[in-house]
């Protein structure tokens, strides 16, 4: 009959007959979830008696001894013939320490002790960054501006530490947050192009020692906020002409394009040349510019309209001779920029810079100072701008006049002026004469309408007609008339023939009777008179 001693007095005497023998051993092992263990007990001594396995104070298995043979509650435990335990397969749970008792053939009991660590990971260590696009290589890919937020998850036991940290074009291995928790969380605010490179999450596991990495490219993508710089380069050769289009500060590397027949080329400055017979004046060259930011209806450009020369400056000038004279040519409207000289005769000679002409330029005024001038300078200068589109000229006819000349010129000017005053003196004088006619009724240019004229005369010496005025019908054609009364103003010649009158003894006048010849002669001087009172 089996006798089952309590646990607590079977723990005493095992750790009494430990004491008295001395044999008390610990041994450290490790074992993953899944896989399999043998715990060893007191060296495997052949000369066992009796063997049993014990954990956190339950008998696991026994055999022999002070013990009932038990055999093992769980089918992962296995008691084998040299008193090892055997488990298979092992699970978290198994870590702990085991206690091994063993009795030998001599009455020595060897107690040994077995610390079991079940290690577990890191596994299943991932790394996740939204809101990101993921790109056919895994490359995740945000815009400038977003925030960001990271998430690290790892499986470890009995105990891990999760690290996130960042390597970019500045900066190598900075940590940015660390947890002993299952996840790690992290977030940036409006990321910046600085904040590209690779983000790394690790799992450490702090019992074994065992390291996962799991990294993760992120990418920002931005564009600048301009538009495409059209330009053209400035070249001798007038036959072609040279275009660039560069737009800077775009990541990635933008997709350029000039005109819709041409093809996008991955740049960020693109130079075209062209032929000048295929170009036109009033020609718009565009150039698009492409980016995965944006859309081909947002799809970015700039353009540049053609032009032909057009020089502008005074083409007559007048100088005396001995002075130095300076023609000024201004081309500004040309694209591309003109090519802009100065030539002289009709043969058109290319003026070259020394003594006698001197060449400078400001902005776009190209100008030609001639020293000394003199007769010979005389002549057709012209100011000829050429690009690829045509060539313009500017025609400069120089007229030299010597000293005498001027002096001719302001003896001429005074003259004419002096006329202009003479004319006006006389023109005033000839109205203040007339200052005595007067219109009547109405204003001057109605006089001839009224046919009423009085004339009134400024003189000392007055002689007045004591005539009998006939008398005038009241209206004449539909009009009225005034009674207008002459007053003769003697000349030089009528006082003398006043004063030898005068001197004359006054005879008497003799009445006669009007024959009626007389009578039709005053009958016409009556109508006369009439006819001079309504003029």
């Amino acid at each position: 009959m089996n006798t089952v001693a309590p646990l607590p007095l079977i723990l005493l005497i095992l750790s009494a007959e430990a004491a008295v023998s001395g044999n008390d051993t610990e041994t450290v092992l490790s074992a993953t979830p899944g896989g399999s263990v043998i715990l060893d007990c007191a060296g495997q001594r052949a000369a066992r008696v009796w063997t049993s396995w014990m954990k956190d104070g339950n008998i696991i298995t026994s055999k022999g001894g002070p013990f009932t043979d038990t055999d093992p509650a769980d089918q992962r435990f296995t008691l084998e013939p040299n008193g090892s335990l055997s488990i298979s397969p092992v699970i978290t749970e198994d870590s702990g320490s085991f206690l091994c008792s063993s009795g030998l053939s001599d009455n020595i009991t060897v107690i040994e002790r077995v610390q079991l660590q079940v290690i577990l990971g890191p596994n299943n260590v991932s790394a996740t960054i939204f809101p990101a696009v993921k790109l056919l290589n895994g490359t995740l890919v945000t815009q400038r501006g977003s925030s960001i937020y990271f998430k690290c998850l790892s499986l470890s036991y009995p105990s891990q530490q999760l690290n996130l940290t960042f390597s970019g074009a500045s900066a190598n291995n900075i940590s940015l947050a660390s947890t002993v928790l299952p996840v790690l969380e992290h977030s940036i605010q409006n990321i910046e192009p600085e904040s590209q490179g690779v983000y790394t999450c690790t799992a450490l596991n702090t019992f074994s020692k065992r390291r996962v990495d799991n990294r993760t490219e992120l990418l920002i993508y931005y564009v600048p906020s301009t538009h495409p710089d059209c330009m053209v380069v400035q070249t001798q050769d007038t036959s072609s002409v040279q275009l660039n289009c560069s737009w800077f500060g775009a990541y990635p590397t933008p997709r350029l394009r000039w005109e819709e027949d041409g093809d996008f080329q991955v740049t960020e400055s693109l130079v075209v040349t062209l032929n000048s017979s295929k170009l036109s004046d009033g020609q718009k060259m565009t150039c698009t510019a492409q980016h995965e930011l944006l859309t081909k209806e947002k799809a970015r450009s700039c353009s540049i309209i053609l032009k032909t020369p057009y020089p502008e400056g005074q083409p007559l000038v007048t100088v005396l001779q001995g002075t130095n004279m300076t023609l000024t040519c201004t081309e500004n409207v040309s694209v591309p920029p003109a090519n802009t000289t100065w030539r002289k005769g009709q043969s058109q000679d290319l003026i070259v810079p020394g003594s006698k002409y001197i060449l400078s330029s400001e902005g776009p005024e190209l100008k030609l100072t001639i020293v000394n001038m003199s007769e010979d300078d005389e002549r057709y200068y012209f100011c000829r701008s050429e690009n690829a589109l045509g060539v313009q000229e500017l025609e400069v006819y120089i007229t030299v006049k010597t000293s005498s000349s001027a002096y001719t010129g302001a003896v001429i000017g005074v003259f004419i002026a002096a006329l202009i005053v003479g004319s006006a003196v006389a023109v005033a004088k000839a109205l203040y004469s007339r200052r005595h006619t007067i219109c009547l009724g109405g204003g001057f240019m109605q006089a001839e309408d009224r046919g009423d004229v009085l004339d009134l005369v400024d003189s000392d010496d007055e002689q007045i007609i004591h005539d009998t005025v006939p008398q005038l019908p009241p209206l004449a054609n539909g009009r009225h008339t005034t009674l207008v009364q002459i007053h003769r103003i003697p000349s030089s010649d009528d006082h003398e023939e006043i004063e030898a009158v005068e001197a004359k003894p006054q005879l008497p006048a003799q009445k006669e009777e009007p024959t009626e010849e007389l009578k039709e002669e005053k009958e016409e001087e009556k109508e006369e008179a009439e006819d001079l009172v309504l003029f």
